[in-house]
């Protein structure tokens, strides 16, 4: 277990391993309005007292992880889920070497996370009912076709979130998109995703 450490100037230290690529973070988070502050004996970036994002380093990489980071555009592709299926907001971006760092790139994203923050863009923790998150693929996909869009709105909210899940958790676009040729007519159909299976 890590000790508990009492500022982000030890954090790094303590780090020693990546403590370069840890400050060389920190420089880019200092550079926005965002303001510092240790939870969880991590550094963490907070705007009005709502966190933004935090810094840390692993055995075998660093990063950054974005509390709210599932609604970031990342065109870039290079953010990935801590834990598929648990984890529904939180989007890590991580590295294995200094080198791989672009700062005005990962500034980007820390500038859109912050706005995100302002807007008020944030999981709300559940409280029983589970929110269904769609995922951008299959948003497009409805917005460009009224029918299955109905058809959608017309599942039952557990149906919609086994569908949103099952796109969502695909890694790779290509897989994405095929399976959401697959869904389409199973949507069309007011099928849900494991039907077949549940009726044996």
């Amino acid at each position: 277990m890590k000790k508990k450490v009492s500022s982000v100037e030890e954090y790094i230290e303590t780090n020693e391993k990546w403590s370069e690529a840890l400050t060389l973070l920190r420089s880019i988070m200092l550079q926005t309005e965002l303001e510092e502050t240790l939870k969880w004996s991590i550094p963490t970036y907070t705007i009005n007292n709502k966190n933004v994002c935090g810094i840390g380093a692993f055995k075998n990489h660093f990063g950054v992880w974005f509390f709210n980071g599932v609604f970031l555009k990342d065109e870039h592709k290079l953010l990935r889920n801590a834990q598929e299926g648990t984890t529904r907001g939180m989007r890590q971006l991580n590295y294995t070497s200094i080198d791989d760092v672009d700062k005005n790139l990962l500034l980007q994203y820390v500038k859109e996370a912050i706005e995100n923050q302002k807007a008020g863009k944030e999981i709300k923790p559940n409280r029983g009912k589970k929110e269904t998150i769609i995922p951008e693929e299959l948003q497009n996909t409805l917005n460009k076709n009224t029918e299955l869009q109905t058809a959608f709105n017309a599942l039952s909210p557990y149906k919609q979130r086994e569908y949103c899940e099952h796109i969502a958790t695909a890694k790779r676009e290509a897989t994405k998109l095929s399976r959401l040729e697959k869904i389409t007519p199973m949507i069309l159909q007011g099928i849900g995703l494991n039907d077949k299976y549940k009726n044996r």
